[in-house]
């Protein structure tokens, strides 16, 4: 049975702009009552214009708990109730291998995209199980491809995965649904800086067919979403042409894994990633003593 989303009120985090708001225009565009969250006033107040209707925006961290749970409660309050929650907020890391990542920056992604979704979830489970509502959170085929150069955004979308298939079976006793979509590669700002402006970060497509790094525009992937939405769907994958490795996954990615890891452009990615964070030390300890000597001759 379609869940026919007409009048419900579709929350959705990070939903200013790319897939988040291609999200929003496919739901608005089915009558549903939107809100906006995203992390900027600004940005939030340019989509709620642009989408219209009774778009309502908020700006809010998703790393804010308790500013999460307010929000939650004004969008019950100003909308009727809150019907589905989408937990989309997310944030990439600049190419890196684990030992040479700022641990700063892999806390932070995971922050963001592991915790952020916990903290959306948990705030919005008391409104979607009052009205057997859906919540769905935003994973990646990053949850089951080698992370190699984006591991903290690899390991949050897995964590991701594993925390939406807990909650589809938690849920069931309570006539509310969750689900997982998992995107490929989307032609967000977010995909274009961490790839093509970044020449290092390239070589991860490589080690993949043409035809399943090739990108779908943001309005697509929204459009696939609320279409898993309508479904209830326990897993809503985007492009579709992912699913045959989601499902043989287990097969494929010891081989993926070896073919990696002798892969001359893969391995010139590492060793460039490595030399590139060892420049960025370098600098940072250049700039610490200059400020040092700065302050010491002033």
């Amino acid at each position: 049975m379609t869940f026919d989303l007409a009048d419900k009120t579709v929350v959705i985090t990070g939903a200013a702009r790319g897939i988040g708001r291609g999200t929003a225009a496919a739901a608005a565009a089915r009558g549903a009552k939107v809100a906006v969250i995203d992390l900027r006033q600004d940005d939030v107040d340019r989509a709620v214009a642009e989408l219209g209707g009774s778009t309502i925006g908020f700006a809010v961290d998703v790393t804010d708990r308790d500013g999460l749970q307010h929000t939650f409660e004004t969008i019950a309050r100003q909308l009727g109730g809150i019907d589905v929650v989408v937990a989309n907020a997310g944030i990439a890391p600049r190419g890196a291998t684990v030992p040479g990542m700022d641990p700063r920056e892999f806390d932070r992604v995971i922050e963001v995209n592991l915790t952020g979704v916990y903290n959306t979830v948990i705030g919005a489970l008391p409104f979607i199980t009052e009205r057997r509502g859906h919540v769905l959170l935003t994973s990646s085929v990053y949850a089951f491809m080698n992370g190699v150069g984006v591991s903290p955004y690899a390991v949050a979308k897995a964590g991701v995965e594993q925390l939406g298939r807990a909650l589809s079976v938690e849920l069931a006793p309570y006539g509310a649904t969750a689900g997982v979509v998992y995107y490929g590669f989307i032609d967000t700002e977010m995909v274009k800086v961490g790839f093509d402006q970044d020449p290092i970060a390239n070589s991860v497509q490589e080690m993949l067919p043409s035809f399943l790094t090739n990108r779908i525009s943001p309005a697509e992937a929204g459009e696939a979403t609320v279409r898993g939405i309508e479904k209830r769907a326990a897993r809503t994958i985007a492009p579709r042409r992912w699913t045959p490795y989601s499902a043989l996954r287990g097969l494929l990615n010891p081989i993926v894994d070896a073919a990696a890891a002798r892969n001359r452009s893969v391995i010139d990615m590492v060793l460039a990633f490595n030399a590139r964070s060892a420049g960025d030390r370098t600098d940072s300890t250049r700039d610490t003593d200059a400020a040092t000597e700065s302050t010491s001759t002033r």
